[in-house]
């Protein structure tokens, strides 16, 4: 069998993202595909080599940072999420310069976190959060003591899509004198582009990291995750020395980086800019709430009305529907509490696509 054939038909064993309702990634822009075919072979380890491709990334992050109010943020384009959530943690712990180290998440937090807790030898504490699912901020001073290298909210939590009170949670850090890191994988590039957007970024002056994937509804091939410093002296606590290299230092995780999501993710931003951005988030927000809608004629009550594209419906028959729904090859998630299904509306998500699956769900209903 010719190797590509052979390749083909293990392509063709994945799930479509037009049946997959739980993912917060998607299909890529058209334009985003041209770009990373352009940059296939370059390698960001090694700047001195790929210059072009060092000084196209300078100018995404000033692109990304003036999007999150701030013209000399700093940072760069890495995996994903949880590269980045470690990256905001490690340079916290290297600024603050702590013994025995923790830092403070909402218990809605990313599971990356834990993740950092392993790698970093940090304490990481869970905050309570209240009917809405928002952190509470008086459980977060509670936690926060000599040893808090940080404070972490959550701009669209995995789960619901919901905001943590990031105003509130930043004036704890400007008093307290800590580190606020923003994980806004997913809702840094649909916050900015909402009717009424909440002031999740740098406008806060505690804020001094934020996690944004370009990857996600910034529609960018994989992989384009991202971690944004206030400024460059944040960025350079995780400098190390690369002597051998065409840079003398490096401040990434990874060695090896592809060009690929960088020029994916400018093209994307440059060529739709905010306008062409925000027809995107409208979209995949109308389409949440024509599901909304469908699912209440079901009987099924959201956990929170959505706050972005991402809402989750109570159900305590919750694993036995995704499983008959995956027999079907239709892949949504379930959250544990409250016991829901969640579903995450990408701009792979039409409207055809939801009532395709409104069919398909009214028999699995009868099954279970």
């Amino acid at each position: 069998m010719d190797v590509l054939k052979e390749l083909e038909e293990f392509r063709k064993k994945d799930i479509p993202y037009t049946r997959v309702l739980s993912s917060m990634c998607t299909l890529p822009h058209p334009i985003a595909v041209e770009a990373h075919k352009m940059f296939l072979n370059t390698n960001l380890g090694d700047p001195g080599i790929f210059r072009g491709t060092f000084e196209l990334e300078k100018k995404l992050i000033k692109m990304i940072g003036e999007m999150l109010h701030n013209d000399i943020a700093s940072g760069y384009i890495c995996s994903g999420g949880t590269e980045a959530n470690i990256q905001g943690i490690r340079a916290a712990r290297n600024f603050m310069k702590k013994k025995n180290p923790n830092i403070v998440v909402p218990k809605t937090a990313h599971f990356s976190f834990e993740k950092i807790g392993d790698i970093l030898r940090v304490e990481v504490r869970r905050a309570k959060v209240d009917e809405e699912y928002k952190v509470e901020v008086a459980e977060v001073e509670n936690l926060v003591d000599d040893s808090t290298v940080a404070i972490v909210g959550i701009a669209g939590t995995t789960e619901l899509g919901q905001i943590d009170p990031i105003v509130e949670l930043s004036k704890l850090a400007e008093e307290k004198g800590i580190w606020m890191h923003v994980d806004a994988a997913f809702g840094g590039l649909v916050i900015p582009f909402m009717d009424d957007p909440y002031p999740f970024d740098f406008v806060n002056k505690g804020v001094k990291s934020i996690t944004i994937d370009p990857h996600k509804m910034g529609m960018a091939t994989i992989p384009a995750g991202g971690i944004i410093f206030r400024d460059q002296s944040y960025l350079k606590t995780l400098e190390v020395e690369t002597p051998y290299l065409t840079s003398k230092t490096q401040y990434t995780l990874t060695g090896t980086r592809p060009g690929t999501g960088v020029a994916s993710a400018y093209a994307v931003l440059k060529s739709l800019g905010y306008e062409g951005m925000k027809k995107v988030v409208k979209t995949c927000l109308k389409n949440t709430r024509a599901l909304v809608d469908e699912m209440k004629a079901l009987n099924f009550e959201p956990v929170i009305e959505p706050v972005m594209n991402v809402v989750a419906f109570k159900t305590e028959k919750a694993d036995k529907i995704k499983e008959e729904l995956y027999k079907r090859e239709w892949v949504i998630s379930t959250i544990r509490n409250p016991r829901a299904i969640r579903f995450v509306i990408m701009p792979h998500v039409s409207e055809e696509t939801i009532k395709s699956f409104i069919e398909v769900f009214r028999k699995v209903l009868v099954e279970v």
